[in-house]
């Protein structure tokens, strides 16, 4: 049976999500920037429209972010070949790059919080990562 609340569980699992930012150093990249270039990466090349609808910014932010993330060489822009007035973005080697170092800096900070916690607690959260990662997939693929 379940003790705690599901709105509660909830609540306390937002606590993480709002933590997890700010271990993540900026290295110059907004976290809009980020979870953009993280999308290309996970889901492959994109439209500036899809781009804008899955992170919650008008299509002209959109476009300006793009702008700043190709000449900083993290995605190029091609034409799109199933209609040559899109234009498809998609992450570089240079974007993967700078993701997977921000992964390892949260990592890093993550696992030395978790130094400080117990043997029972770090058991706990090993039990817990099997639901942790169906809720993550569920959320990212409704």
């Amino acid at each position: 049976m379940l003790t705690i609340d599901r709105l509660e569980l909830a609540g306390e699992l937002d606590r993480l999500v709002t933590l997890l930012p700010r271990l993540t150093p900026r290295g110059g990249l907004s976290m809009v920037a980020a979870s953009t270039l993280a999308d290309l990466e996970r889901r492959g090349s994109r439209r500036i429209a899809e781009l804008a609808e899955t992170q919650g910014v008008t299509q002209p932010a959109m476009t300006g972010l793009v702008g700043r993330l190709a000449a900083n060489g993290l995605v190029d822009r091609a034409p799109d070949p199933a209609d040559r007035r899109g234009v498809l973005i998609t992450v570089t080697d240079d974007g993967r790059a700078v993701l997977a170092a921000r992964r390892e800096a949260r990592a890093t900070a993550l696992a030395d919080l978790l130094d400080d916690l117990d043997v029972d607690d770090h058991a706990a959260l090993a039990a817990a990562m099997g639901a942790i990662n169906r809720l993550v997939t569920k959320g990212l693929h409704p």
